[in-house]
């Protein structure tokens, strides 16, 4: 009878062993990728999982959410020869965790390298001007080629962003006298235009003040209120020409009959 009962007990322990090392807990962001001698079999869901123990079954963890990487800061020769240094971040998370498993070493580095590359050939097809001013279509292009070699390691590219752009300090100043270059030829520009339309004014004001005298002579009196209005002690009182030619004439001595025959 005690050997019946040290058989079961012994029996229960190693039936409890064995429930034990079949366990695996996987968690929510992750997946479980099931190798049984080696060849692949099935994924594995979050949560409690049975598995046959003593290496028969083998399950890697795949963790599916979304991963950063900082690419390093990279040298590139722009199209129109200008020397740039650039760094990005790809965000980017796995979809199929058994091509990740099976199809590449190592994901991570992989994805490194392969930003760090597609960096270096997208940004030395475009000029600087173009790079400094459409960098959305910049990312939008480094993600397209991103997504389209790595969708079949089963990792799906969610975004592509260049954090910095360097540039040496003698493009900075060219840039720099070329920005004030430009804000002075505009500058110009709106003063011209501002001349040009005060003329037009000043031109058809003055086609409408022709037409009527009296409209001149009421400019004249709404000028000498404006300048009494400041207590001004002189006032300038504007005359026209034709009134002072006839003044003169008046009051200029007439010349005797016979000095004129002279």
């Amino acid at each position: 009878m005690p050997v019946l009962i040290s058989l079961i007990v012994f029996a229960a322990i190693l039936v409890l062993v064995l429930v034990i090392l079949s366990l695996v807990v996987i968690q929510e962001y992750e997946r479980g990728v099931v190798f049984r001698l080696g060849k692949y079999v099935h994924v594995k869901n979050p949560g409690l999982r049975m598995r046959i123990p003593f290496g028969i079954d083998v399950v890697k963890k795949v963790d599916i959410r979304v991963r950063t990487i900082d690419v390093p800061e990279q040298e590139v020769i722009t199209k129109d020869n200008v020397s740039i240094r650039v760094d990005a971040v790809v965000y980017y998370r796995i979809v199929n965790p058994m091509l990740v498993i099976t199809k590449v070493v190592n994901f991570h580095n992989s994805t490194v390298m392969l930003g760090q590359t597609t960096l270096r050939s997208v940004l030395g097809q475009h000029e600087l001007d173009e790079i400094l001013t459409t960098r959305e279509k910049i990312n939008q292009i480094l993600k397209d080629i991103l997504f389209e070699t790595m969708a079949s390691w089963g990792i799906e590219i969610s975004s592509v962003e260049l954090k910095s752009i360097e540039i040496p300090d003698s493009m900075k100043r060219a840039m720099a006298k070329q920005a004030e270059a430009e804000r002075e030829r505009r500058a110009k520009i709106t003063a011209a235009e501002g001349e040009e339309q005060s003329a037009k004014m000043l031109y058809n004001a003055s086609e409408i003040i022709s037409r009527s005298p009296s409209a001149l002579q009421l400019r004249y009196l709404q000028t000498l209120n404006d300048i009494a209005a400041e207590k001004n002690s002189t006032i300038i009182f504007p005359l026209p020409m034709d009134f002072i030619n006839n003044i003169s004439k008046i009051t200029s001595p007439k010349t005797p009959p016979d000095e004129e025959n002279r």
